[in-house]
């Protein structure tokens, strides 16, 4: 697959897929991508023959720079893929897996770290990043989850993982939102995560790989994803740092025995650097940190509450935002079960 420069959002439009639309390398200006590409599904449908053209009124903007093209509204984005034909979702970060099953009292899964461990969650809806994270009890203890992941191209069975590499369109940062109340008894029954993964909320923006730069190598992303909480700092991880697999053998895991439709999305779960001064992507970390270091139950870091603020955000090097910002809020909209 050829690389190309791209930036891209999705605008609200009044239809359930919104309209492409193309960005400004400064993320200040925003232009439809036209007729030919109305959506970001139909442009991952034909890739290889749409993404070039694209590619190329995008230079033709640039020259111009981006002259009669409207502000950028963050406000006016669904996510990238409203819906989408597939959302997978892996671990790979040897930390957080160090950590989640120290907190579910369990052993690390056999093989770890031979085979990527996978599950596959809902895809049917897909939140902006300025909608809020709707929960219907405090209790089920809502969790924050900051990710990076994929959007790919067609990707036939039976791909290496250097192959699978060239079949990544796109770059995306979601919140991977879990309710850590609800997870035990789901996992408990042997069938996997369902009502404990409610919709996953996204970054307006999706950059292809050639458009991170030196940032985007060995198959991950490498910068630091930056967590608020409350308007107050709770993480900056590195994105590409500690991991056990990168997104090509994720992808060439996945489609060992099936194909996988363009438009599918590909994550490499919730970023986790084992060193405390990078913080957390998660609330669940910080509260197995902090019993780990002996801090009793009444002082272990809450779990979300109606009101409260969540931002994820990546800087690139020239400290521009690479993805636009995550930035909710939690709506708690009834007590009862």
């Amino acid at each position: 697959m050829t690389p190309h420069d791209l930036r891209l959002a999705t605008r609200h439009n009044g239809r359930r897929d919104g309209e492409l639309m193309l960005l400004s390398p400064s993320r200040q200006h925003w232009a439809p991508a036209g007729p030919a590409t109305p959506t970001l599904q139909a442009l991952l449908d034909d890739w290889e023959v749409l993404a070039p053209a694209l590619a190329r009124r995008c230079h033709s903007l640039d020259a111009s720079g981006w002259q009669g093209c409207a502000a950028f509204e963050p406000q006016q984005c669904l996510a990238p893929l409203p819906r989408a034909y597939q959302w997978v979702d892996a671990s790979v970060y040897r930390n957080h897996a160090r950590l989640i099953y120290q907190w579910r009292q369990e052993p690390i899964p056999p093989r770890y770290e031979d085979e990527p461990l996978v599950y596959q969650g809902g895809s049917d809806v897909m939140l902006s990043g300025t909608e809020p994270i709707v929960a219907r009890d405090e209790a089920h203890g809502i969790d924050l989850e900051a990710e990076i992941a994929v959007i790919t191209t067609d990707v036939p069975m039976g791909v290496s993982a250097e192959q699978a590499l060239q079949h990544i369109a796109l770059v995306v940062l979601l919140n991977d939102v879990s309710l850590r109340g609800l997870i035990p008894a789901e996992l408990a029954r042997g069938f996997g995560f369902y009502q404990s993964k409610p919709a996953t909320s996204f970054a307006p923006i999706a950059v292809t790989p050639a458009a991170l730069g030196s940032a985007w190598r060995g198959g991950m992303l490498h910068l630091p994803v930056h967590i608020e909480l409350n308007g107050q700092w709770f993480g900056q991880p590195d994105a590409g740092e500690e991991t056990v697999f990168h997104f090509g053998q994720i992808i060439a895991h996945l489609a060992r025995t099936r194909a996988l439709a363009a438009g599918s999305i590909v994550g490499a779960g919730t970023i986790s650097n084992a060193a405390a001064a990078g913080g957390n992507a998660c609330i669940t970390e910080a509260r197995v940190r902090q019993m780990l270091a002996g801090a009793p139950e009444a002082e272990l870091q809450p779990y979300l509450r109606h009101g409260d603020r969540v931002r994820i955000e990546v800087l690139d090097a020239q400290g521009r935002s690479v993805f636009g910002a995550i930035d909710q809020r939690v709506q708690v909209v009834s007590q009862a079960e």
